[in-house]
């Protein structure tokens, strides 16, 4: 029987991506594990492997396709002994044999649409109906509209056809009521949502004729930017953020770090600040662990390790890649691991499981001058540090007299669902203690 090839989740957060470019074409053999396909998703460009092993009969979507949802058939794979003729082209998907009368189809199940007094001629058979696990429910053409004109859910009907296949005579006698129940429970949440929905911005229309009389460039977005968009949107609506802000002095950490870099210049390690706040900030956690957790819906998630993530600025968008155990890794290792994860995301080669997760993520502008900001947390994080620059400041001494500092500003964004105000102060408290005594964080 003809086998579906369906658009694949190639993360667990991806909805839709991009067919970049077919490595397949119709008629070419394939293995398990042989490429069909590039996908981009909102992050990255991955390779699409078989499972299966068969004849390439049919490909469905046009390679360079964008907004491909997740589980859309995009080919059919044939298998020995079959043919492109045994594609339902109605439905786009391999069609089962049809059902002999003694299996227990009637004749009148092989009638075209024209014939029968109660078929609409001009309505298309609907497509192939899935299960509840996702896989495909094989129906006649007419048993699908005959359900689809009575409302009724073909996943509680028992085929009475080959293999299961539901045929007219299974649904003819079929109550729709248990279906119309299930969809009036399921329109309700749906009509609630729309009632408190949010209310929207302006159209792109709109926003488009307020400037029709200057020179403009539309720039089109892409599956990253569509993502980020709509993340940030999601954040700031539905994260109760609260903001916690300090100043912490560097210079014990600059002279620790100097020190250090010297004695590895040998080995072409080159410690940077970003590297110690991600290790203040990981041991933090540890020292911390109610601050290590995430928002999950109906309950808060406690994480044993610490999973830091970093934000990384690329072109059109930026990356937050996660330094897993950051806790147990020496400084060397999170600066080589550092590197190279920003590098790949720069490329966009990261791995799917390489920017997702953590609990608590870190961002940086203090290397572009920026002296503080407040960050939008990412969910499901609890938190998010936003690090300025080091400035030279005048400070008071611990004997009251008058000095020099170098002072970096930090604001952590917090989800007060996950962290309460003294927590947050608490876990920001710790992150401050290690970077202001640096080799505290190598005992």
């Amino acid at each position: 029987m003809p086998t579906e090839i369906l658009m694949p989740a190639l993360s667990p957060t991806m909805e839709e991506g991009t067919l970049a470019k077919w490595l397949v074409k119709e008629g070419d053999t394939v293995s398990s594990g042989d490429l069909l396909a590039e996908i981009e998703t909102d992050k990255a460009t991955m390779e699409f492997e078989a499972v299966d092993e068969g004849t390439v009969g049919k490909l469905l979507i046009e390679e360079g396709t964008e907004g491909v949802k997740v589980n859309t058939p995009i080919a059919v794979l044939l298998e020995e002994g079959e043919s492109a003729d045994d594609i339902d082209t109605s439905s786009g998907s391999a069609a089962p044999e049809p059902a002999p009368a003694e299996a227990g189809s009637s004749e009148s199940d092989k009638v075209t649409p024209a014939a029968t007094p109660d078929a609409k001629p001009d309505t298309p058979a609907p497509a192939a109906p899935k299960g509840a696990d996702g896989s495909r429910i094989f129906a006649s053409p007419l048993a699908r509209r005959i359900a689809a004109e009575k409302g009724l859910d073909l996943g509680s009907v028992k085929g009475s056809g080959p293999h299961g296949r539901i045929v007219k005579a299974d649904v003819e006698g079929a109550s729709a009521a248990p279906a119309a129940k299930s969809e009036a429970k399921a329109d309700a949440p749906a009509q609630a949502a729309t009632a408190t929905a949010a209310p929207a911005g302006m159209s792109s229309d709109a926003v488009a004729k307020m400037y029709e009389d200057r020179e403009t460039e539309e720039v089109k977005l892409d599956g990253m930017r569509k993502t980020i968009a709509a993340r940030l949107t999601e954040a700031k609506q539905t994260i109760p953020h609260f903001y916690l802000r300090r100043e912490i002095q560097l210079d014990a950490l600059l002279k620790f770090r100097g020190e250090l870099n010297a004695q590895l210049a040998d080995k072409g390690v080159k410690l940077s600040v970003n590297d110690f706040i991600i290790k203040a900030s990981a041991l933090a956690l540890q020292a911390v662990p109610d601050a290590n957790a995430v928002w999950a819906g109906d309950r808060i998630i406690k994480l044993k390790p610490s999973d830091v993530a970093v934000a990384v600025a690329i072109e059109g968008g930026l990356f937050t890649p996660v330094l897993k155990d950051a806790h147990q890794k020496s400084l060397s290792t999170l600066s080589a691991e550092m590197k190279d994860l920003a590098t790949r995301a720069r490329d966009r080669k990261l791995a799917p499981h390489e920017y997702q997760g953590g609990s608590f993520a870190v961002s940086n502008l203090g290397m572009f001058g920026i002296d503080n900001f407040d960050a939008v947390i990412n969910p499901p994080h609890g938190s998010i540090l936003a690090v300025g620059a080091g400035v030279k400041k005048p400070v008071v001494g611990k004997d009251g007299e008058l000095t020099s500092a170098t002072v970096m500003s930090v604001t952590l964004s917090v989800d007060h669902r996950v962290i309460d105000g003294a927590l947050g102060a608490e876990f920001l408290k710790a992150i401050a203690e290690n970077l202001e005594s640096p080799l505290m964080m190598l005992a």
